[in-house]
């Protein structure tokens, strides 16, 4: 790979599961601060690949804020306003809306979910290891994190496959197997007040809406109820279009990026068996694995930041209102920051992987249900399986955002 050949813009780039990886090794090492063209789709970003230029980036939100947007797309005034949700709110504002759920999500709070997730992983696993041969993304690790999903929000199970195709056409809107509507599309047009510009998202709206209305004013516990009841700390209440957002972010966020963290996994571990077997031998090594699997896995590979004002990186000039990505997946390779990052070693210590955020005030508000959710998960499914193998091609989602693998088959051999 030739500095020359790296477009970061390139979603196609992303279907190999080989060529990203490649791409970010050239810039650690050749380019840590590096200008990316868009073409047509934008003016462009600066890349930052290295891991400590990421935290740094991500923990000064005064010089590098979410307010302009947290995806490539760029957005006008008025569609900021409209599509306005938590993930691009920065402040005193971010804080006091974070606040309204940020109890519910303590590590606390989600150990009392321990019983419930063993059951469902129980059943999930039953389900599945039955049929032999299976696509895990479809029987295991979609349905598994949808289902906790649909408890918290207090949502009928029935409903789960609906918000798990929410998701796929929301995130995957440069994908064509997902999308109603591809993201550049001249099509896209008549979706652009609308988050991901997918007509998916006034699904989730009136659905969301629907659950608003029957419990506002009631004493509900679930997260619904809470938006709806809960005035934020500042005395704002939430406005219409705020709940919207933040319901469409709850639907996408709780189900996607635990999803590909688990998909990950199991092919890391089918493909290192060895590592399995250490675990599947003292399981009491699980809580550490998890913190690898994380960083290997690494489902969102970017988030994107905009200057907001004149500052230098490694010698390289960034304007004020230019757009600052940070590539997580990459950081979480980073030779200065890993031993042998390439080596994926469920007993590494010392894991100071990015795959949450760190430090920043945008630290991933599910990151205490996604190691439990996880850890369970394999705790399960590890001592069930004599066996485990690949069972025809592994299909990846069309995305530079999310790292997302949409088919994994597999046939397992019970223990």
């Amino acid at each position: 790979m030739r500095l020359e050949d790296v477009d970061l813009a390139d979603n196609d780039k992303f279907l190999d599961g080989d060529t990203p990886w490649r791409m970010f090794d050239v810039l650690r090492e050749q380019a840590p601060v590096h200008w990316q063209d868009e073409g047509e789709h934008g003016s462009g970003f600066w890349s930052l690949t290295r891991h400590a230029d990421i935290v740094r980036v991500d923990r000064d939100a005064a010089t590098f804020t979410s307010m302009k947007f947290t995806n490539l797309e760029e957005v006008d005034d008025r569609q900021a306003t409209i599509r306005r949700s938590i993930l691009e709110t920065d402040g005193p504002r971010h804080s006091v809306l974070r606040r309204i759920l940020q109890r519910e999500f303590t590590p606390r709070a989600v150990a009392g979910y321990e019983v419930f997730l063993r059951g469902l992983t129980a059943r999930t696993l039953d389900a599945a290891l039955a049929k032999g041969t299976f696509d895990f993304v479809k029987e295991v690790s979609a349905d598994f994190p949808i289902n906790v999903l649909a408890k918290m929000l207090d949502v009928p199970a029935d409903d789960t496959q609906q918000l798990i195709d929410w998701g796929n056409r929301i995130i995957g809107n440069t994908d064509p197997d997902y999308a109603d509507v591809l993201l550049h599309s001249a099509e896209s047009e008549k979706y652009r007040d609308l988050p991901f510009r997918s007509p998916a998202s006034l699904e989730v709206f009136e659905y969301g809406r629907e659950l608003a209305r029957q419990r506002r004013g009631g004493d509900g516990t679930d997260l619904v109820s809470k938006l709806v009841n809960e005035t934020p700390a500042d005395g704002v209440a939430l406005s219409p279009t705020d709940f919207d957002n933040y319901f469409l972010l709850l639907v996408v966020a709780g189900n996607e990026t635990t999803r590909h963290a688990i998909s990950h996994t199991m092919r890391a571990l089918i493909e290192h068996p060895e590592q399995a077997e250490k675990l599947r031998q003292d399981l009491s090594l699980m809580p550490n694995a998890v913190e690898e699997f994380l960083r290997w896995a690494s489902p969102v590979y970017h988030f994107r930041r905009t200057a907001t004002r004149d500052v230098e990186i490694h010698g390289q000039k960034i304007a004020e209102g230019d757009k600052v990505v940070m590539w997580f997946a990459s950081g979480n390779r980073d030779e200065r920051a890993f031993e042998s990052p390439y080596t994926f070693d469920v007993t590494r210590q010392d894991n100071d992987h990015i795959t949450f955020g760190k430090g920043s005030p945008h630290f991933c508000l599910g990151n205490a249900l996604a190691r439990l959710e996880i850890r369970i998960m394999f705790e399960e499914l590890l001592p069930r399986l004599a066996d485990i193998r690949l069972a025809g091609d592994i299909r990846r989602v069309r995305s530079n955002f999310v790292n997302g693998i949409k088919e994994l088959p597999v046939t397992v051999t019970l223990a």
